[in-house]
């Protein structure tokens, strides 16, 4: 497996550079950092005495690797999971936070595992995640990446503001889409038809 500190790379370039998107409910990002994760860690960047959207300007990308690398991956403890599943269970806990784990979960839970959904890996859920992935060892990765996109589109099926980041103006596959599906074998990528198929009700 590639080093941790390259995932959390790989992150930092997927997610691009300063935006301050009106529409996305995390505020102002740099590099995947958002302006709450700054306070609630309480960074101040550029030393000021606050915590403000000049603090997200002026994250680095060494900043944005060390928060990483601490609360979203050693915090979580993602590294009590099979290494198949750790890139993209890192990825998505800088994107949606608890909830990354929770998808994981509420997937180990319908694979027949007895396992809660508290969005916390504890024993239980290192366990079972080993045990789902001793049974189907070049699956449970894929699997993941589609319970992965299917959350994608049901938040987008919720929430209208963010359904530009499932479906593209020309109404291709959206930032989110993409994303987990770098994460999925190219045999599971939904065609743009059944893409089409599943926002049509966006319309």
């Amino acid at each position: 497996m590639i080093s941790v500190q390259t995932i959390a790379d790989q992150i930092i370039a997927r997610e691009g550079g300063f935006v301050n998107d009106p529409d996305d409910p995390g505020g102002a990002t740099n590099h995947g950092v958002t302006i709450g994760t700054l306070r609630r860690l309480r960074r101040d960047i550029d030393g000021d005495g606050d915590i403000d959207v000049a603090d997200v300007r002026a994250l680095s990308r060494g900043d944005a690797r060390a928060i990483f690398l601490e609360h979203y991956f050693d915090r979580p403890r993602i590294s009590d999971l099979p290494e198949t599943l750790q890139p993209s269970v890192f990825d998505m806990y800088v994107n949606a936070g608890a909830n990354a784990v929770r998808i994981l979960q509420r997937l180990l839970t319908d694979m027949g595992q007895g396992v809660a959904v508290d969005g916390i890996i504890g024993p239980q859920t290192a366990a079972a995640a080993a045990l789902a992935n001793a049974a189907a060892p070049a699956h449970l990765a894929d699997a993941y990446g589609i319970a992965r996109r299917n959350y994608y589109y049901a938040l987008a099926d919720g929430r209208p503001a963010s359904r530009k980041y499932a479906r593209r103006r020309d109404g291709g596959k959206g930032g989110w889409i993409t994303r987990a599906e770098e994460f999925i074998s190219p045999r599971y990528h939904l065609t743009r038809a059944e893409h089409d198929r599943r926002v049509a009700a966006w319309d």
